[in-house]
């Protein structure tokens, strides 16, 4: 350990440990949570004592369950807390039904005091519908980003991997966590500490809120061809106004069929066939996580007419829409 690391830890001791309340969701993600409560754990083992404390807390007092199956016991239940304790909400899948009454009630209840209140994962979902994300930067796991911004227009949402705006935080989920925990380690002792909690956890590129949570197109559809990064990119940008694929074309130098030829060679489709594989992927989102019409979430996918649009939907998912919509509320309520 280097002299300047143990002269920082020595000045810890004069430092009371700061307490982060885990509120657990059903059905949380235990990636992310495990993720910020180890940065912690880490934390006062390299630091030699407790700088933080946590508590696990959630609805009901009793028991809850990750997205895994795995069942934790809770401490307690929704309790009033100190004004200097940090609250992390933890969720995951099925983060609108884990969001109930009493639990916003309690969000803008401690939120009124003026604690802190971060959320890994799709917990940002659960701020929102507290208020607690009204004009502020935002951001929540790349699945779930289009049904968000259709119902919080009132939130700057980013594709940042995490985002401190104030007193609110919130995270992209997956080890984004550890991310964010390691610049609040930061901040509260130095970069000396937060870097060894990085190295223990073998965590060799630290991420900042400049960085962003899903991989570039090249990389996610295996191809570095440079124009046909630039289209898709295009497309993902223009759901709602679908560009015609000469224009595409045009705006990347070069003619509708070489368009063609550049879709067919890498990516076996069309570019058609392609652009409406994302409106729909984006369609099949917003029907599972928002509780949008089957007509509004077509126009919000590009589709002037409903009934094309059950056509498209269901030639490629095998169901309708509103099969799918009837299939994901069985689902929730059972």
């Amino acid at each position: 350990m280097t002299d300047r690391l143990s002269g920082a830890l020595r000045r810890l001791s004069e430092d009371d440990p700061k307490r982060f309340v885990f509120v657990l969701l059903d059905k949380f993600t235990m990636l992310s949570f495990a993720s910020a409560l180890d940065c912690l754990r880490i934390a006062n083992r390299m630091a030699g004592r407790d700088v933080y404390q946590w508590r696990l807390i959630g609805e009901g007092g009793d028991l809850v369950s990750c997205s895994a199956g795995t069942t934790f016991k809770l401490q307690s239940d929704l309790e009033d807390l100190q004004r200097d304790d940090v609250i992390i909400l933890c969720s995951g899948v099925d983060v609108q039904a884990a969001t109930t009454k009493k639990l916003l009630n309690w969000i803008r209840r401690e939120a009124r005091r003026g604690l802190t209140i971060g959320g890994l994962c799709t917990a940002a979902y659960a701020m929102a519908r507290a208020g607690l994300l009204d004009g502020k930067r935002a951001t929540i796991h790349w699945e779930n980003a289009d049904s968000f911004a259709e119902e919080f227009d009132e939130v700057e949402l980013t594709k940042s991997v995490f985002i401190i705006d104030g007193n609110r935080m919130t995270t992209a989920g997956g080890t984004s966590s550890i991310d964010l925990m390691l610049k609040l380690v930061a901040n509260d002792h130095g970069e000396e500490l937060a870097n060894a909690v990085a190295d223990q956890m073998i965590y060799s590129s630290i991420r900042t809120d400049q960085d962003t949570q899903r991989l570039s197109v090249p990389t996610r559809i295996g191809v570095r061809h440079p124009k046909l990064s630039q289209v898709i990119q295009m497309m993902e940008a223009n759901v709602e106004e679908p560009i015609s694929p000469s224009l595409l074309a045009k705006e990347v130098g070069m003619s509708t069929r070489q368009l063609e030829r550049l879709f067919r060679r890498y990516l076996n489709r069309s570019p058609k066939r392609y652009y409406m594989e994302l409106r729909l992927q984006k369609a099949r989102n917003l029907l599972m996580q928002t509780d949008m019409s089957v007509i509004n979430v077509a126009l919000a996918c590009g589709f002037a007419s409903p009934s094309h649009f059950s056509k498209c939907y269901r030639a490629h998912y095998d169901t309708t829409p509103y099969r799918e919509r009837g299939s994901q509320a069985a689902r929730l309520s059972i």
